[in-house]
């Protein structure tokens, strides 16, 4: 039963490179408006935070990658949106992240510049603007040691503040719903690479209790290409990442019970009502799609001749062949008029041949069959000549053959070309996302998130496990699929005692929400308020120091011990001892 529904296409998106803006003078006066800086693994956003309407939409959204080939200079590296299509240049591609961390810094600096640049920011060598940026749960010291300085040192910015990103997204969110900060509540969060369960009490991050899964939608993707690959081998090469980031976005989703829901994929009607026809692209116009019977015969006509063409070139080399077979023999047979009977035998057995009679047998046989191609040459060649009025008959190709178990292959059958460029995408809308809550399906020897959500509440006693569930915030790029805010319901629901109240919330813009969040931070918390990090207190507590706020980290600095502190308290202790030996006192101060 064909399916008669519509077939979708891919869009094949290409980037645009970003204008330069302008700088609006509401973001200079009376002082210098914060820039948001959204720093995802995936996405980097970046805007304004000042009180003017056209400026409350993030002014740049790009890829968080850099093209730059091995050697190359550093004003030849392309990044974000100046990369117009991603497929061809991916093998050169180089992120500043590792998992969710930034690692690479100068792919970091690349993007600060792609950033403040296309912003509009004219002053040279130092950024006048305080910025806010976002960073991952439990960022690792070094990492901010590391942003910090290269904010402070290479941009000179006057202020830095840092927040989570799925943080930014909570409270904004429940400003949103009108809640009262500070709350509580538990943030489930996933990217491209990483996925977080974060609880929230009384408005601060449980750092000690917070959870993270390796998966995100960069997992999903390959996922996807591997099982399309695996399903459409002579497609491999159309199946491309990008495609699949875009099969996942607009055709995946979340199953209620998945076993249940793969049960119905075995009904074909079923199947045939819900699977999804992508068409890739293809060269060549589709066969088999609004022919005419003129196009039909025309075809035929160009095929018979490209056979009789082929015909004739086969049988010239055959009669090229057998006319040097012939003069072989010819020259054997002249060595016998000629009485050379030793060379004549020996020629014979070189021929494979016993005797002169066979000799003779096969050189009438090549003669008339020679002569049999110079005939169906001539006649061959008074057929094909046109007619006078231009007209030319075209016999019928496919003909009846007499000999039963033999078909005629004189030429191809038509098929649909469109429909063999196909991806009949099925039980792979559902197969795919579901690595979010069984990571086994994958090889990942890992909790699902539902599982990491029930090891984060057993973490608190029955009243706080009560106050957070009420609050439950479902935020990131990865978690747009369609069903997975009722998925979370029903297993939440599962692994919570009998008539436990909760609540279930998706963000409204589960991409873009981390930005709005710090936007609406920065508005709220001007340069006095707690969480800014100013020049001075870099310069005096380091690079790692953070002001903590309602969408920060917690800063739990590290106390370490000075080497030179030790070596002199080990060496004044081995001169005050007069008991121990020169070899004891040499090996503890080389310790």
């Amino acid at each position: 039963m064909s399916n008669k529904r519509s077939v979708y296409t891919f869009e094949d998106y290409k980037c645009s490179p970003d204008p330069v803006f302008t700088v609006e003078r509401e973001c200079l006066e009376p002082c210098p408006a914060p820039i948001v800086v959204d720093n995802g693994s995936f996405q980097c956003r970046a805007g304004w935070a000042c009180g003017v309407s056209q400026l409350d939409q993030p002014r740049l959204v790009f890829r968080s990658v850099a093209a730059r080939s091995r050697g190359a200079a550093r004003n030849e590296a392309h990044v974000g949106n100046d990369i117009p299509n991603l497929e061809p240049l991916r093998w050169t591609f180089k992120s500043a992240f590792d998992r969710n961390l930034v690692v690479n810094f100068d792919i970091q600096e690349l993007i600060f510049d792609y950033v403040f640049l296309h912003l509009g920011i004219s002053t040279q060598g130092h950024v006048d603007h305080p910025v806010v940026i976002t960073e991952p749960p439990c960022n690792p010291l070094h990492c901010r040691q590391m942003m910090s300085e290269l904010l402070f040192e290479c941009y000179g910015v006057p202020r830095v503040a840092y927040g989570v990103d799925s943080l930014f997204s909570f409270y904004y969110n429940n400003l949103s719903d009108g809640a009262v900060l500070p709350s509580t509540g538990l943030v489930v969060s996933s990217g491209y690479h990483c996925s977080h369960v974060l609880p929230i009490i009384n408005g601060r991050l449980d750092a000690l209790n917070c959870k993270r899964v390796n998966l995100g939608g960069g997992q999903a993707a390959a996922y996807l290409q591997r099982l399309l690959q695996l399903k459409y081998p002579a497609n491999q090469t159309a199946i491309t990442l990008s495609r699949m980031e875009e099969l996942l976005h607009q055709h995946s989703y979340v199953a209620l019970d998945y076993q249940h829901e793969l049960e119905k994929w075995r009904s074909p009607n079923f199947y045939e009502r819900e699977v999804h026809r992508v068409q890739l692209p293809f060269s060549g116009r589709a066969a088999g799609v609004c022919v005419s019977v003129e196009e039909k015969n025309e075809r035929k006509a160009q095929q018979l001749r490209r056979l009789q063409e082929i015909n004739i070139r086969r049988r010239e080399e055959k009669l090229q062949e057998d006319q040097k077979r012939l003069e072989t023999l010819l020259s054997v047979q002249e060595l016998l008029e000629d009485g050379s009977l030793e060379l004549f035998h020996r020629s014979l057995v070189e021929l494979n041949m016993d005797s002169a009679e066979e000799l003779q047998s096969y050189i009438h046989k090549l003669s008339m069959s020679m002569e049999q191609h110079r005939l169906m040459k001539a006649e061959t060649a008074e057929v094909e000549q046109p007619a006078e009025d231009g007209s030319e008959m075209v016999p019928d190709l496919i003909q009846d053959n007499d000999e039963p178990g033999k078909t005629t292959s004189a030429i191809q059958l038509l098929f649909n070309k469109a429909e063999y460029h196909q991806l009949f995408v099925g039980t792979e809308r559902l197969r795919v996302p579901e690595i979010l809550f069984q990571p086994s399906l994958i090889g990942e020897e890992q909790m699902g998130l539902m599982e990491t959500m029930q090891f984060v509440l057993e973490q608190y006693p029955p009243e706080q496990q009560e106050a957070l569930v009420k609050n439950v915030v479902l935020t990131g790029g990865n978690l747009q699929y369609p069903g997975l805010k009722e998925r979370v319901q029903r297993d939440l629901l599962t692994i919570r005692p009998f008539q436990s109240q909760f609540k279930v919330s998706l963000a409204r813009q589960p991409a873009l929400d981390a930005w709005f969040g710090a936007r609406e931070w920065a508005l709220t918390n001007p340069a006095e308020a707690q969480g800014w990090i100013s020049r001075h207190d870099y310069e005096e507590n380091g690079g790692e120091y953070l002001r903590e706020h309602c969408a920060s980290n917690i800063f739990i600095p590290m106390k370490l011990n000075k080497p030179l502190a030790i070596k002199q308290t080990l060496m004044g202790k081995c001169s005050t001892d007069t008991s121990f030996s020169d070899t004891t006192s040499n090996d503890i101060s080389l310790s």
